[in-house]
């Protein structure tokens, strides 16, 4: 099947990797040449422009843009839209705002050109084992695109999620998810590093150990035993941890839906906290103990 991939990132790149190791024609475009050239070399088309690279697809088209979300996307998927035709599909598989997903639906279906959102999990390790693709849009072009999806898929790694929005909604909380694991497992090795027995510890054989048969095994703790292989005390990084959007949507989610997310928030509100090492807040309790109660401060 022919696909055009907009985007060669390092899900872009690798996803167009997949779908080329699966038999398909894949034509690439990114605004830096460099790795258009590069995955070139390895059989995909090169497209010089988006418009050279729609003029390169034939009827029924699959664009599939994975980019930044946000402005970025906006302004890639809207001139892609320019060349394609009727019934021609355009695919934002980057980790953008369901709400702009709905929006977008219905600007793209006054011009003909049918929209679908993929949300995409998988990380760096896509390429070698899959990723996992949650689908929204219209059935018959999910049903349409499904030899895209079989190939960059593990086995039942792909959905229809719903309506045009639903595929971004389903991975915007999974990754929700994935911020409260993730904090859930750091706080556990914070313990067992304040414990008595942390000098007998090797984190990495505990984090293996809690893989095998364990309630709490998971993938992320595969990934966590590799961490500690390499530094077994992560005395080469900072504690400093960026957030890339999908968390905050969640948690405003929670809001509106008057759900309550309290682990999702609390480990978005920590990521926060990383990156401010003497909070300002922290100060304020220090005072206040004092003033209240004579408590010690340390003074810088």
């Amino acid at each position: 099947m022919q696909i055009g991939m907009i985007g060669l990132g390092r899900m872009g790149m690798n996803m167009a990797k997949r779908l080329m190791k699966g038999k398909h024609e894949v034509v690439v475009y990114n605004r830096s040449k460099e790795k258009v050239e590069e995955i070139a070399k390895e059989g995909a088309i090169a497209a010089d422009s988006i418009s050279d690279l729609v003029q390169k697809l034939s009827p029924r088209r699959v664009v599939w843009v994975m980019l930044p979300a946000g402005e970025t996307t906006d302004i890639h998927l809207a001139k892609a839209a320019t060349y394609l035709c009727e019934g021609d599909i355009l695919v934002d598989g980057g980790n953008s705002y369901y709400k702009d997903d709905i929006r977008r639906a219905k600007e793209f279906a006054d011009l003909g050109i049918n929209y679908m959102d993929a949300g995409i999990s998988g990380g760096i390790w896509g390429l070698q084992i899959g990723y996992c693709a949650m689908v929204g849009g219209k059935e018959e072009d999910f049903t349409y695109i499904k030899p895209l999806l079989k190939t960059l898929t593990p086995k039942d790694g792909y959905l229809f999620c719903g309506s045009a929005g639903a595929g971004h909604y389903v991975k915007m909380v999974h990754n929700g998810v994935e911020y409260a694991m993730m904090e859930a497992y750091g706080e556990g090795f914070e313990l067992l590093q304040a414990s008595p027995y942390k000098d007998s510890l090797d984190f990495k054989d505990v984090a293996h150990l809690w893989n095998q048969g364990s309630v709490i095994r998971s993938w992320l703790l595969e990934l966590l035993e590799s961490a500690f292989e390499k530094d077994p005390k992560l005395e080469s990084i900072k504690g400093y941890v960026e957030d890339s959007g999908e968390g905050r949507w969640t948690v405003l989610q929670a809001v509106e839906s008057g759900v309550p997310a309290t682990a999702i928030a609390h480990s978005l509100f920590k990521r926060f906290q990383s990156r401010n090492p003497d909070l300002f807040s922290d100060k304020i309790l220090a005072a206040l103990r004092n003033e209240f109660g004579g408590h010690d401060i340390q003074k810088k």
